[in-house]
């Protein structure tokens, strides 16, 4: 957008601008950024181990210390920008996770009411500011608004990417294609002609769902179609030292320093008003295809489909396997993981500890979910069956709450994995 607000006296202090220069740098880190997102909340949640929201709580503060500490920056400081977006893009995974796995709202929902809430941000900035464009972020609160619509922006691709797979169940390696197909239709749009602003935003949402499932591909076990087996730790370890070297690259280089902070607009590059409806048209049918895929992969037969309904699995029930037999093609380590794991919970019962309980929950249903590409193909009968103790785990801690259940469920799969 293009309007010029050098008029405009609302505004109490003029600072050089905070942002860097949007420049190939600028989507490489934040591609980086967000798969680190995406990898590291995994397992910084696993190693915690005190339960989706105590950490989604820390990851808070830790968001607050370090937007405060940009903030106080006079200008763009490399090193204080892409540490608040690697926290940012972390926040606003773990915020995405309590609504699904904590409190079980549909990702639909979530999507929507993300979407909304972005559009709303969008709405309140323009109304006060008269523009959306980073090259005039150059106060406080366009700042504070820019702030808002990144952490919404991670909450949205966060929630719009688990969403598409749960539709598909595509692989995390073919569900990079999609993303990376409609970033490529925007960035020949705003080529020849399209509106900037726009341009910008739809891509930097469309950056979180593809560097979310990068990094799935890149730590999910290596079996066919599934991924390169590297693990969430070594694939944060990678990406965070990539951050690391390109963050102090620009420091050095000032590559993506804006030159021009004058408190006004730039002019853009490539923008041609005259285009700008027909290649907004040309972004919606993208769009629409989009959605027509995603709609016809979701009709096709895939595990996510048949997994929707939570609950005993009816062929499993009819199998009686002992500790031996279900536990003798899965890797020990990952084993002795859940046994630990349900040992916890089954200590918490003893001692009344509800909170506890449910935590040990979380955190086992995601260790089980992280490990299931790599355990279903080693021992699929197995991998049913204990699957099914622990549907009636999740029923009877989540849903029924009765103490009985839970302690029978508990001891049930704490017998089956030794």
């Amino acid at each position: 957008m293009t309007t010029d607000t050098a008029s405009r006296t609302t505004v109490p202090r003029v600072l050089l601008n905070k942002v860097p220069e949007v420049t190939i740098w600028f989507w490489l880190i934040k591609i980086l950024c967000t798969t680190v997102g995406e990898s590291f909340a995994d397992w910084i949640n696993m190693q915690l181990g005190v339960g989706l929201v105590a950490t989604a709580i820390i990851f808070t503060v830790v968001f607050a210390a370090v937007l405060i500490w940009q903030f106080r920056t006079s200008r763009y400081r490399p090193a204080a920008y892409w540490l608040t977006v690697v926290v940012v893009s972390v926040t606003g995974t773990l915020y995405t996770d309590i609504l699904t796995d904590q409190l079980g709202v549909p990702l639909w929902i979530s999507t929507s009411v993300f979407a909304v809430g972005l559009a709303a941000v969008f709405g309140i900035w323009w109304t006060r500011e008269r523009t959306l464009s980073i090259h005039s972020i150059v106060s406080r609160p366009r700042e504070g608004f820019y702030w808002l619509a990144v952490l919404v922006t991670f909450a949205l691709g966060t929630a719009a990417g688990d969403w598409t797979l749960e539709l598909t169940g595509w692989s995390p390696g073919v569900s990079v294609l999609l993303p990376l197909a409609l970033i490529a239709i925007i960035v020949g749009c705003w080529r020849m002609g399209a509106n900037p602003v726009l341009a910008f935003w739809l891509a930097y949402i469309l950056t979180r769902p593809l560097g979310a499932n990068l990094g799935d591909w890149l730590a999910s076990p290596k079996v066919p179609d599934q991924g390169l087996g590297l693990g969430t730790l070594v694939t944060s370890v990678i990406f965070l030292g990539a951050i690391l070297a390109t963050v102090v690259y620009l420091t050095l280089t000032k590559a993506d320093v804006i030159e021009q902070h004058e408190h006004r607009e730039r002019t853009p590059k490539y923008y041609r008003p005259h285009r700008e409806l027909p290649l907004v048209g040309v972004m919606a049918a993208a769009a629409v295809a989009a959605g027509i895929l995603l709609n016809w992969a979701s009709a096709q037969p895939h595990a996510n489909a048949a997994a929707e309904e939570e609950g005993p699995n009816p062929a499993a029930s009819k199998v009686h396997l002992t500790s031996q037999q279900a536990t003798a093609h899965f890797p020990a380590s990952d084993v002795a993981q859940f046994r630990n794991l349900v040992q916890g919970m089954n200590t918490a019962l003893a001692k009344g500890d509800p909170a506890s309980v449910n935590n040990g929950v979380d955190a086992y249903e995601k260790a089980w979910d992280d490990d299931e590409d790599k355990l279903k193909p080693l021992d699929q009968t197995a991998w049913n069956y204990i699957d099914s103790q622990n549907d009636a785990l999740f029923t009877s801690v989540r849903k029924t709450k009765d103490p009985a259940a839970e302690k029978q469920a508990v001891q049930a799969l704490l017998a089956t994995l030794g």
